[in-house]
């Protein structure tokens, strides 16, 4: 009789089968073993699953026996624990910029490196329908494409989005093409995932700025036969700078502010601007200190402001001082007419 072409796989779906059915609160027997390999088509004596147990050993699978009525095999430690998972799952239902679809594409796969029963941990955690999602499918390709560029040296064209209104339709929020359909072309420089969102950093030719662009709203990326420019403006800049002192990643003048901050509130600066801010008392309130640091001025920045309350008060530059109270006097005036 011929024998069975599965037999020389036996160890691999012995590997197969610990990884997917055990861990360390569940184990396998030999003869469930030799079951699980029976269900692929292959027949197993328990003396070479013994010799294969020991292979797997050597060749570095962790593999660890409980005895208790009966002796059972299973898998002690992987690549990743399942605390690292849940990390990884958290992250992907996080990211605005990765689809509904391919979010629960990507948790599968993150899956795969559990075993069946802690897979069941990371499905319990998954909560993704009506969150606010990209309806961008090419995201990933977008991504990739960028990342091909920056290791190329070489530019991109891409058309940008933005939403629009277009309250006499049944669709009122559409995507529309920015700069009248004008492609844009930039020489990118790194990829950034900040307040759930993924951006391109990239050197702007045309304005001879450094900018950075939503990739999801990036549209039919194609790269050039020219080389990236701004390569001088880019060393100049501190990408962990950068995204601190942006807020929501809405450019405006970066300015350096001195802030008097309410004790009470020094782990909120330390979590936006991180630790090595320049940080005194506050001479004139013994509850405050005084924080300097570097922000671009934006609405975004202001909003943030105003959330934190009586709490933070912008103690200089005075235009700054006097550009947050004109904004301020605007929102109010919203309000003044306001019927009780």
């Amino acid at each position: 009789m011929a024998k069975n072409p599965r037999q020389k796989q036996k160890l691999l779906y012995i590997q197969k089968i610990l990884l997917e059915k055990t861990d360390e609160e569940h184990g396998l027997t030999i003869n469930e073993i030799i079951s699980e390999l029976d269900s692929y088509g292959i027949n197993a004596e328990r003396k070479s699953i013994y010799d294969d147990l020991r292979i797997l050993e050597t060749y570095g699978l962790d593999i660890c026996s409980e005895k208790s009525k009966t002796v059972k095999y299973y898998i002690a430690s992987r690549d990743f624990q399942i605390s690292e998972l849940k990390l990884l799952v958290d992250a992907i239902q996080s990211s605005k910029f990765i689809t509904e679809k391919k979010s629960f594409e990507l948790i599968k796969k993150v899956e795969s490196l559990a075993s069946e029963n802690e897979a069941k941990q990371l499905q319990n955690q998954v909560v993704i329908s009506n969150r606010v999602k990209t309806s961008n499918e090419t995201i990933y390709y977008n991504v990739d494409r960028l990342h091909d560029a920056i290791n190329k040296n070489r530019s991109v064209e891409f058309y940008y989005n933005q939403w629009s209104l277009s309250l006499g339709s049944s669709e009122k929020l559409k995507l529309k093409r920015r700069r009248g359909g004008e492609r844009y072309k930039v020489s990118p420089f790194a990829l950034c995932w900040d307040d759930e969102n993924y951006y391109l950093i990239a050197y702007d030719e045309k304005n001879e700025q450094i900018r950075h662009y939503r990739v999801d709203k990036m549209e039919k990326i194609e790269l050039t036969d020219n080389k990236r420019s701004g390569t001088d403006e880019f060393e100049k800049i501190n990408l962990a700078e950068y995204s601190q002192s942006t807020f929501g990643m809405f450019a405006g003048e970066k300015v350096m502010v001195t802030l008097s901050v309410d004790n009470s509130l020094v782990g909120v600066i330390a979590d936006r601007f991180g630790k090595n801010i320049f940080i005194t008392a506050d001479e004139e309130n013994k509850n405050h200190f005084l924080a300097r640091v570097i922000v671009n001025i934006s609405e975004q920045f202001y909003g943030w402001l105003f959330a934190l309350g009586d709490k933070v008060k912008i103690v200089s530059p005075d235009e700054i001082v006097n550009d947050f109270n004109e904004h301020l006097r605007k929102v109010s005036n919203l309000y003044k007419e306001a019927k009780v």
